[in-house]
């Protein structure tokens, strides 16, 4: 019984690392597309998320996934040397609702 458990628990540890995004990930580490300013970034789960993305027909899978709200792409040339956000600075992997949401963000530094 335990050496099942020793060889699946190992297994599971490295597939909840890949699936587990790190907090206030490099602005570099970014390959989903512009870095969006969120005026509010909060779980597909909450009220105000939840309103939004059923009120643009978007069913979010992982209801953990954070969201931002009201984004805006940064265009300073040379992320980290200028560019700025008075918000919250995300990478998210779904940019194309416009300015409305941005889906699947990871928190960023600049």
């Amino acid at each position: 019984m335990f050496s099942k458990l020793s060889f699946a628990l190992p297994a599971f540890l490295a597939i909840l690392a890949v699936a587990t995004p790190t907090p206030n990930e490099p602005a570099g580490s970014c390959t989903t597309g512009p870095i969006q300013c969120c005026n509010n970034v909060e779980p597909a789960s909450s009220p105000a998320a939840a309103g939004v993305l059923s009120s643009i027909g978007v069913v979010v899978q992982d209801v953990n996934a954070l969201v931002g709200l009201d984004c805006s792409p940064i265009t300073a040339v040379g992320v980290g040397s200028g560019a700025t956000c008075s918000a919250t600075p995300v990478c998210c992997e779904d940019n194309s609702h416009g300015t409305l949401i941005s889906i699947g963000c990871v928190v960023v530094e600049l």
